[in-house]
């Protein structure tokens, strides 16, 4: 009979079980001391075998466990003006839950009956048309995850300064649309030779208009009554709105109601004035669109503890509005050097992409960076590389590397400036 002392697999499990020992005996003793006690009127433990017990009755909706329950911060102005940011810190995978999908609003949310609302389609069009909900629901349908992000997200000197992920990069998510093409409805209204621009318009207080060219709207835009497998949320857009794939989100019009053909951009209120960029020689950049290749990690990201040195893993996202993301980089060294992250699957053109890292932290202090390369080649630039463009004044299209300081203690905080 072999001697158990010497073993190499007794020695392990011995080891095991006195490390759980000790782990047993620590928590005996906080417990004794009145830690972590529940409070009257606090829910108590599930029991040890929840068989024996019955468990909540079924409800008409679904809904989270309280210890996953999750939320959006808010910033709200008057009159109904304002944003919630998504927690890109606490969400999995690629689709953004719905009611955790990021808002950005400027006249409050309007209450409409989707048995009253209309599409109307008119301009120089053949045959202008005014559709019902369920009119539209009986054309041909596609389903696309996409993400959008508002022009303004990660947008710098928003006093205060954000200290999260949340807080800096929020105001973008990814969802799975389902409505019906735009090119569908136009080639059955007839557009006629002289379009080229398309306005569309919302039914919210403020009226947000923007103009489109009409090729974008030829090739990809959606008119989305789903999202994530159930009808629009209200602050989504509910029950209509335009999806522009890989565009700015502020010309994805929610609560859509009117679609007009014209020969020109309408230079409305939006483009004009509203989301201008001011240039260092004093000229405007106006109809920019676009949302160019970004990315940001997630984990560890600002606000969060890390327990000690030991294996963590670096997470995040990373996307484009040009097409497919290519490539992520990662440094734990401000930039000096950069290691390929993995590509979580699935990775789709103008969508969330999952990004991974291993990473051994020391316990010193390290500055965590991404770098997003899409499939035209386009390297995410760092904050200097775009200021030295746009000047020190701009304000929407940051898509600059973005800073985390790990400090030796294990906290981590935004550096960015």
């Amino acid at each position: 009979m072999s001697d158990p002392t010497t073993h190499p697999e007794s020695s392990r499990q011995d080891r095991s079980r006195r490390r759980f020992l000790q782990g047993g005996v620590a928590l005996s003793a906080a417990l004794a001391a009145g830690v972590g006690l529940p409070l009257a009127g606090q829910a108590q433990p599930a029991p040890d075998d929840p068989a024996k017990s019955l468990g909540a009755p079924l409800r008409p909706y679904g809904e989270r466990a309280p210890s996953a329950a999750q939320g959006r911060v808010t910033q709200a102005k008057p009159a109904e003006r304002g944003g919630s940011f998504t927690p890109l810190d606490e969400t999995l995978g690629i689709i953004t839950p719905s009611d955790l999908h990021y808002v950005v609003q400027r006249g409050g949310r309007p209450d409409i009956d989707p048995q009253k609302h209309r599409l109307l389609i008119s301009g120089l069009v053949d045959r202008p048309v005014l559709l019902t909900m369920e009119e539209l629901k009986r054309l041909p349908s596609t389903s696309r995850i996409l993400f959008l992000e508002c022009s303004g997200n990660s947008r710098l000197g928003r006093p205060p300064t954000p200290k999260s992920v949340q807080g800096t990069h929020g105001l973008t998510a990814c969802s799975e649309w389902t409505g019906v093409p735009l090119a569908i409805l136009l080639r059955d209204v007839g557009v006629q030779p002289g379009a080229r621009w398309l306005v569309a318009e919302g039914a919210d207080a403020t009226g947000n208009e923007r103009s489109l060219p009409l090729a974008k709207v030829m090739d990809d835009v959606l008119v989305a009554y789903g999202q994530n497998g159930e009808a629009l949320r209200p602050d989504n857009g509910y029950p209509l709105r335009l999806i522009v794939p890989g565009w700015e989100g502020n010309v994805n019009v929610k609560w859509l109601r009117r679609l007009t053909l014209v020969d020109r951009p309408y230079m409305t209120r939006m483009e004009s004035t509203g989301h201008a960029s001011l240039m260092p020689d004093g000229t405007a950049r106006q109809f920019n669109f676009v949302m160019e290749a970004k990315s940001v990690i997630t984990f560890p990201s600002g606000g969060q503890q890390l327990g000690g040195p030991g294996f963590y893993e670096i997470r995040g996202l990373a996307w484009s509005g040009r097409g497919l993301v290519r490539r992520v980089e990662v440094s734990t060294n401000d930039g000096q050097t950069w290691q390929d992250a993995s590509l979580q699957e699935p990775v789709l053109p103008r969508a969330h992409t999952r990004f991974r890292l291993a990473w051994h932290w020391d316990g010193r202090e390290a500055v965590l960076q991404s770098r997003c390369t899409d499939e035209t080649g386009y390297v995410q630039p760092t904050l200097a590389e775009v200021v030295r463009v746009r000047g020190q004044n701009f304000v929407f299209f940051n898509n600059a590397i973005h800073s985390w300081r790990v400090a030796a203690d294990g906290s981590v905080h935004n550096v960015q400036v």
